[in-house]
């Protein structure tokens, strides 16, 4: 995964609440800036006026938000404990971030629509490009680096790693090192991605890696798709989207996922008769972050703020660390003592510096993807 070093260079539907209500509205810290409205803790009156305007909703909507991803389950966990007058109530956990944005568009204005974001980087630009974000810089704003965030506050990168290949070696007599491996005809039937990606970002990230790993680039991600095509050609590629439950069943027993999503799998699933290995192709060494933002048109606007300030403390940051993912404050943690050595010590080793693409390079390469993606496997 990312090392800090890196990082540092790194329907019944009911109305929902109008952001823009009046002073003395549901939600609103008196004295402060309508939540729907504020860009900072500064403009809410400080933490304990925003923890107030929150417990007054009650309530926050989460999406896409699988409890072994990144260690989301504990972090929802932590967050109801916390805030126990918040009752979080997370949708869809296996959506992908293309399904995010839809339903941020399709349920405007309504109480059930998504409140916060975490989206893959691609979506997140696209998304802000859009208009469809909140500008709001959290405590730690300063911390996160420039190349990391929206400079308006409407994203911002919250965790990341690298693509790898997880291979069940119970099931698998010699698992798979590098994306040329894959090519290989003994592994036939037991390739598959963790979803489309033209809407998954881990999906989008290993096509993006087996493009370097072709001879392709950030500018050209054709060769990677070109590679899943003729692995879908010869039978190794399986279009069935790997999840835990079908690691469990022996369904998808090479999985291109990123790394934490897999190592958090190696722990998973012992003693189940899945013995999962991982290793980081070191023919396609590829690394991205997943992205925050908060719905412009969020139902429960404070409870939002809060949530991303939650995430963006020492304890959020750490427990996506647990999760075997890299915070985007692990530098300044690790320097100020405050990561957690055991989560640092427990990182997989990668070798070589990853390099990260432009935003015009991830724009093409989404385009690149949804007008070649199925008919390359076709």
């Amino acid at each position: 995964m990312l090392s800090a070093a890196v990082l540092t260079t790194l329907s019944a539907c009911g109305a929902a609440p109008d952001p823009q209500q009046p002073a003395g509205a549901a939600g609103e810290a008196k004295g402060s800036a309508r939540p729907g409205t504020a860009t900072s803790l500064a403009d809410l009156g400080g933490l304990e006026a925003l923890v107030a305007a929150a417990e007054k909703e009650g309530q926050l909507n989460v999406i896409a938000l699988p409890p072994d991803w990144a260690n989301y389950g504990e972090m929802i966990k932590a967050f109801q404990a916390k805030y126990p007058k918040i009752k979080i109530n997370s949708e869809n956990p296996d959506a992908s971030s293309a399904d995010e944005i839809a339903a941020v568009k399709s349920r405007k204005g309504q109480d059930r629509a998504p409140d916060v974001l975490d989206l893959g980087i691609a979506f997140a630009r696209s998304g802000a490009a859009e208009n469809l974000f909140a500008p709001y810089k959290v405590a730690a704003w300063d911390k996160i680096p420039a190349s990391q965030k929206d400079a308006d506050g409407r994203w911002y990168n919250d965790y990341g790693g690298y693509v790898s290949i997880g291979c069940d070696a119970a099931r698998v007599p010699t698992c798979p090192q590098t994306f040329a491996d894959l090519l290989k005809p003994e592994y036939k039937g037991k390739v598959a991605l963790n979803g489309n990606p033209t809407k998954s970002g881990s999906a989008f990230g290993g096509v993006y890696a087996a493009a370097l790993a072709n001879k392709g680039s950030f500018a050209d991600i054709q060769p990677g798709i070109d590679f899943f095509g003729q692995l879908r050609k010869s039978g190794n590629f399986i279009p069935v989207e790997s999840t835990p439950a079908t690691v469990e069943k022996g369904e998808t027993p090479i999985s291109i996922d990123w790394d934490y999503l897999n190592a958090g799998y190696a722990e998973q699933f012992k003693g189940k008769g899945v013995d999962w290995k991982v290793a980081v192709p070191t023919d396609g060494v590829f690394a991205q972050y997943y992205s925050q933002a908060i719905n412009k048109d969020a139902p429960h606007p404070a409870a939002s703020r809060l949530w991303m300030e939650f995430l963006y403390g020492t304890e959020g940051q750490n427990i996506w660390l647990k999760g075997h993912a890299r915070p985007v404050l692990l530098p300044g943690m690790t320097q100020d003592g405050t990561a957690d050595k055991a989560a640092v010590a427990a990182l997989p080793q990668v070798q070589g510096t990853p390099s990260f693409p432009a935003s015009a390079e991830l724009d093409q390469a989404k385009a690149t993807l949804a007008e070649k993606w199925d008919k390359a496997l076709s």
